[in-house]
């Protein structure tokens, strides 16, 4: 993927734009896992927080391309 988002001319990286998108995705996932309880079944909390958010991020820039989404 490649490109850049421009914001009244100023360039930030295609990837940035999908870590914010992936950052609130995360976030409601924690919070539905959290409302759940789901999370008494887990060791380490903030490591499972980040894995989600790898995952979400690794998979939106699978998806965006494929969707024909241009950042």
């Amino acid at each position: 993927m490649t490109g850049e988002l421009s914001i009244d001319g100023v360039f930030f990286p295609t990837l940035l734009a999908l870590a914010l998108a992936a950052l609130i995705l995360t976030y409601g996932l924690t919070r539905l896992i959290a409302a759940f309880g789901l999370y008494r079944f887990l060791a380490y909390r903030a490591l499972v927080d980040l894995s989600l958010f790898v995952l979400t991020l690794g998979g939106l820039s699978i998806l965006v391309p494929m969707l024909g989404i241009r950042l």
